[in-house]
């Protein structure tokens, strides 16, 4: 079976029971609200596909996978409020994306060939699996330079990857993590050298999609992910309480000003964002 579906905001194509779904929100692909609305639409459309065993996420963007939050999605009222009201009890929408994609029935896979902070590095932790680019796959959790903590997922993810130590020092630390570090500490399962990262993802996507039937369901649901209902809520209490400070926005309207959710700009961010703290 092969199939191809486009939109301004993801590309799929489906092939021998592996879906790939390339992101492409230019320029640098932040995480808004749109594209979590199409992101939400597609894989609730996979989810019934029983063809589909496995799905493959990378970007069209070779500098960023997925950048962060938007962080002028507040201007997106409407789509924000229509997410909210679908998304599960006791999560907001940010979490919300990240146990769509742990609940999926088909195994997720992250093909990390550029840049994943924050919001879309909380997005590489929900998914089964993660292999990085060796040369260019980086990860952050940056938001404590922000003025806030992760929101959407982070402190539930990584502590369920690694010790307490190493979780902190990414959220606290806020630096920009390479890819032979985050496989050292369990944020991903390999680096890998761009030159092959291709050719291993496919190969491993094909094996797990021609499994016999009923094999990789069972594995998925002996080895659910646990979810921590109060630790989530706790996580959204944390972020809520700095989110909406006048000191937060004071950091997001500089940074802004200063090259955020530009190319340039995202190449640099931890620079520029503490430079302005």
């Amino acid at each position: 079976m092969t199939a191809n579906k486009s939109n301004k905001l993801l590309h799929l194509t489906i092939e021998n029971g592996v879906a790939n779904i390339t992101l492409d929100n230019a320029p640098v692909n932040a995480l808004c609200g749109s594209l979590i609305k199409a992101l939400k639409q597609l894989l609730g459309e996979l989810s019934y596909n029983k063809d589909v065993k496995v799905i493959v996420f990378d970007s069209a963007n070779p500098d960023f996978f997925i950048a962060h939050v938007d962080i002028n999605i507040l201007e997106e009222q409407g789509i924000l409020e229509e997410l909210a009201k679908a998304a599960p009890e006791g999560l907001n929408i940010f979490q919300a994306v990240g146990e769509m994609l742990r609940e999926q029935p088909q195994v997720t896979i992250v093909k990390l060939k550029g840049i994943a902070r924050g919001g879309g590095a909380e997005f590489v932790a929900a998914a089964d699996m993660c292999f990085a680019a060796a040369e260019k796959g980086k990860l952050a959790q940056c938001e404590a330079l922000m003025g806030i903590i992760p929101g959407g997922g982070a402190t539930q993810y990584l502590s369920s990857r690694m010790t307490r130590s190493r979780a902190l020092e990414i959220i606290l630390g806020a630096g920009l993590f390479d890819a032979a570090t985050a496989e050292r500490y369990g944020w991903i399962n390999r680096a890998l050298p761009d030159n092959e990262i291709d050719l291993f993802v496919n190969q491993l996507a094909q094996r797990i999609a021609a499994l016999p039937e009923g094999v990789m369901a069972a594995v998925k649901k002996v080895l659910a992910p646990a979810k921590n209902v109060e630790g989530f809520k706790a996580e959204n209490d944390g972020w809520a309480t700095l989110a909406f400070t006048p000191r937060t926005a004071e950091i997001m309207k500089k940074v802004m000003a200063n090259g955020a959710q530009t190319v340039a700009g995202e190449l640099r961010l931890e620079e520029l964002l503490r430079n302005i703290v």
